[in-house]
């Protein structure tokens, strides 16, 4: 296991309007070695697709396509989120004044010392402060974007192939 995943970097990999070689040099990290999420992780996911599908931004067949490539990934769900709930997650959600969802992840980082990959500020804030190790977003600049995002954007359907079962 490399990191710990947060169904926002997963949805990131969805949507190629918020692709970045970052987010997608994560994307074949996990493909190489494999993440680690809460139990919660694919609920999170799948709201996430239903949710942009409710938006108009995809098809139904679309997501079920989608849910297909997320569920493919080598990403272990951690068997330990719900005892955990109770006592350790709860003192983080308590102390970062995060929601219990974003605090499972934080609490599953810390527990085995893996760096947290999450697009998601106050959960990065979390991990930060109770210093642990985060994946950071580089800023890319209005004129390197539109290189680097053909490239990356180009070439997600054949990452998407290794994993997608049909």
């Amino acid at each position: 296991m490399s990191l710990v995943l947060d169904a926002s970097v997963a949805l990131a990999w969805c949507f190629e309007d918020e692709q970045t070689p970052e987010v997608m040099d994560l994307l074949d990290r996990v493909a190489e070695t494999g993440g680690v999420a809460p139990l919660l992780w694919p609920l999170e996911a799948l709201n996430g697709l239903f949710a942009a599908e409710r938006r108009r931004r995809i098809a139904a067949d679309k997501r079920a396509t989608l849910a297909a490539f997320l569920r493919a990934l080598p990403i272990t769900l951690d068997g330990d989120t719900a005892e955990r709930a109770w006592d350790a997650t709860a003192r983080l959600a308590a102390e970062f004044q995060l929601t219990v969802y974003d605090a499972a992840y934080l609490e599953l980082a810390q527990r085995r010392g893996l760096p947290l990959a999450s697009l998601d500020q106050d959960l990065r804030s979390g991990k930060r402060r109770r210093g642990g190790r985060h994946w950071r977003r580089k800023r890319v600049t209005p004129h390197e974007r539109p290189e680097r995002e053909a490239v990356y954007t180009s070439s997600i359907s054949e990452r998407r192939r290794r994993f997608t079962v049909w």
